[in-house]
């Protein structure tokens, strides 16, 4: 028999269901409550597809997800040596992320933390069967190589896609490593000379001195080179190239004085600042404001440190040659005073400038070793950058500083386009053509000016009109670096159908 008192009554389906909105004993009611107090969700981590959803590595295909630890730890090992290498070359901690990303997700791994500085870059997974596995390189010391970076690119794309495996990742991923460099030393170093001659072109100096313009920045780089093979931190490297350009430019003036070269006093300037314009960083200055625009602001602080460093090692590099030239020249009486020119430069006409910015731009590119079909988009991006800058202020009127920005977004977003569309980023065809406009006589200028209310004994008013000068500068990179950020960020919804169609073509 059953008991009854374990038996169990069935419900009754006529009776009336229990409301699960209706007040319970001992719970406190919040009657009315308004939507808008109510709390949100938990947070929870973004899948890591999503990350990639804004890249051109969108919407990869996933290999099969690792059984094995080994397996995974081969998938981490990869994804982090892309990382690493590319960080090497120069490329931004977003881009540096989302190649880590892409190649760890192609690769079949799910649960993956990355945390990037300028130096190191750590990477932390978990495997199907719960273990940890966390790998960290440290990058000491950075090179300019675009052709690699270009290299590493195409690599992630080919994984993305699915045209490769692991095992024949790992091993073009070592070859990319070992491949040697295209350009020879002796091409880095007249690059660098053909530069400084475009700026002091753009400028308007004379031939004479766009000549010495190229030889002094020449003579730049193969100091800096011996002295860099002996250990000298980048700082004194800076200050030494800005005081060489200097007193080579001082130098010309005075033989131009004596007749023995037909060189003017604004041509000492515009030597100077070709030479400050190869001195600069201008690859570390974009990527610095990228990183702290697009939410890396631990690894944009370093770097913009390490650019406002290098900037300070230039400008105490020409304040002492001004210093010492200026004391020369009261000493000897040689009338070589400091130049009192516009820090616009000369008038130059509008073809002049687009040529000088073409060329420059490729100069430019060469010496951050670039890809030979790399360098004709280079010029055109230079030269259209040359020449928005030159129309907005000549024609319409604007200030230096807008027309500069304008230039520098237009840039930025048909960088990014053309690049993606020769399997390259967008960072090697942009920081090359924004090469020539930074703001070498400006800087010139402002120190000059420093120069005369310290040195010379002109007054404060010298002094003040140097720091508004040299804040000038700081604005005008400023405004070359954001506006490229800002073009790239714009043209990011437009390249889908050129990702669509380069993984078309590698299936």
């Amino acid at each position: 028999m059953t008991d009854p008192d374990r038996a169990t009554s069935r419900p009754d389906p006529t009776a009336p269901r229990p409301d699960p909105n209706a007040p319970q004993p001992g719970v406190t009611q919040h009657r009315g409550r308004p939507r808008i107090w109510r709390g949100e969700e938990l947070t929870e981590p973004m899948p890591l597809s999503a990350s990639l959803r804004r890249t051109p590595y969108r919407n990869p295909r996933r290999m099969e997800a690792p059984a094995e630890e080994q397996t995974v730890r081969t998938a981490l090992e990869l994804a982090v040596r892309a990382g690493e290498l590319m960080l090497r070359c120069g490329g931004s901690a977003r881009d540096v992320e989302s190649s880590v990303v892409a190649v760890a997700t192609s690769a079949g791994l799910e649960r993956l933390e990355v945390d990037i500085t300028n130096q190191s870059l750590l990477v932390q997974c978990v495997s199907p069967s719960g273990q940890l596995h966390t790998l960290l390189r440290v990058v000491r010391s950075t090179s300019r190589d675009f052709a690699r970076l270009a290299a590493l690119h195409e690599f992630v794309e080919a994984l993305v896609a699915g045209r490769i495996d692991l095992h024949q990742a790992t091993a073009r991923l070592r070859q990319i490593r070992r491949h040697p460099r295209f350009w020879p030393r002796w091409a880095i170093t007249f690059s660098y000379g053909v530069l400084a001659g475009s700026v002091a072109l753009k400028l308007g100096a004379s031939v004479p001195a766009v000549a010495l313009a190229l030889l002094s920045a020449m003579l730049v780089d193969r100091v800096g080179r011996v002295l860099a093979s002996r250990g000298l931190p980048s700082f004194y490297l800076s200050a030494v190239g800005g005081a060489i350009a200097t007193a080579v430019a001082w130098g010309a003036f005075v033989l131009g004085r004596s007749g023995a070269l037909d060189v003017t006093r604004a041509d000492s300037a515009y030597i100077v600042a070709g030479g400050i314009v190869v001195l600069l960083p201008g690859r570390a200055m974009v990527s610095s404001v990228e990183d702290a625009i697009t939410g890396y602001p631990v690894t944009g602080a370093g770097r913009l440190f390490t650019v406002g460093l290098t900037a300070a090692g230039i400008i105490t590099g020409v304040a002492a040659a001004l210093s010492v030239t200026v004391r020369l020249d009261q000493a000897f009486g040689l009338g070589a005073s400091l130049p009192k020119i516009s820090v616009e430069g000369a008038e130059v006409a509008l073809p002049v400038l687009v040529v000088a910015g073409a060329v420059g731009a490729v100069a430019s590119a060469i010496a951050q070793r670039t890809r030979r079909k790399l360098l004709v988009p280079t010029a055109l991006l230079g030269g259209v950058g040359t020449l928005v800058t030159g129309v907005v202020h000549q024609t319409f009127g604007l200030g230096q500083l807008t027309g500069l920005t304008i230039a520098c977004v237009l840039v930025g977003f048909g960088g990014r386009l053309v690049a993606l569309r020769m399997g390259a980023p967008g960072l090697v065809l942009v920081v090359p053509a924004v090469g020539p406009l930074l703001p070498g006589l400006t800087i010139f200028r402002g120190m000059s000016m420093l120069v005369s209310g310290s040195v010379i004994g002109q007054g404060a008013a010298s002094t003040a009109a140097g720091l508004t000068i040299l804040l000038g500068a700081g604005a005008a990179a400023l405004a070359i670096a954001t506006g490229v950020v800002l073009g790239d960020l714009m043209a990011s919804p437009f390249d889908r159908q050129i990702v669509r169609q380069r993984r078309a073509r590698m299936r």
